[in-house]
């Protein structure tokens, strides 16, 4: 894994951008708040051709559960994947997020449950990349239906690249591998020269 130093401007819209699309993407420090950039090698990514449903999940998707809404919450959706014992999303880059989803760089995928966010996560979309963050659940499924709800937009809109960073076990049951750093950064470098609108 790759980290290098942080300073305050670092967390400035253009810097998070120029960032992303040179590989890295920042942590804070669980117990400090000071904010790492990492670069892992290997990376994790999905191949969104072979996203893989597993059968369980085909069961829930038929009962629509849920309703998936894009941005109607993203700072909702951040905070409520940082709530956590031990959260690497701090204050200060929940502030910097919420300042790229105004811009229209950063995206969230969300699941209501009636006037109830159950479910979500978000991400950040440049050219054809995009980097997903992190995802949260308050109800059984609801992180795993909009992981499939994401994927599903991905391909409809000519994305090429889906950025996982770090390969779980709960992604790999949906086909997530990892693959050298320097094959991620070829595959990175490909998918910027898309020109992909993840809105409408």
């Amino acid at each position: 894994m790759r980290s290098v130093s942080f300073n305050r401007r670092e967390l400035q819209p253009d810097f998070l951008l120029v960032a992303y699309c040179s590989g890295y993407f920042p942590m804070a420090d669980p117990a400090t708040g000071e904010i790492g950039w990492f670069s892992p090698d290997p990376r994790a990514i999905f191949e969104l051709e072979r996203f893989h449903v597993p059968r369980s999940l085909k069961l829930v998707l038929k009962k629509r559960p849920f309703e998936i809404r894009i941005n109607t919450s993203f700072e909702a959706v951040m905070r409520e994947c940082a709530r956590r014992d031990e959260t690497w999303i701090s204050e200060e880059l929940v502030q910097s997020y919420v300042r790229l989803h105004e811009l229209g760089f950063a995206h969230s995928v969300e699941c209501w449950k009636g006037s109830e966010l159950v479910g979500g996560l978000y991400g950040v979309a440049i050219g054809g990349a995009f980097f997903g963050e992190s995802m949260f659940s308050r109800t059984r499924n609801a992180s795993k239906v909009a992981l499939v709800a994401l994927v599903g937009r991905l391909r409809e809109k000519s994305y090429t690249l889906l950025d996982t960073q770090y390969l779980t076990r709960h992604l790999a049951m949906f086909g997530a591998r990892e693959i050298p750093r320097e094959e991620y950064l070829e595959r990175l470098a490909q998918a910027l020269e898309r020109k992909c609108e993840f809105l409408p």
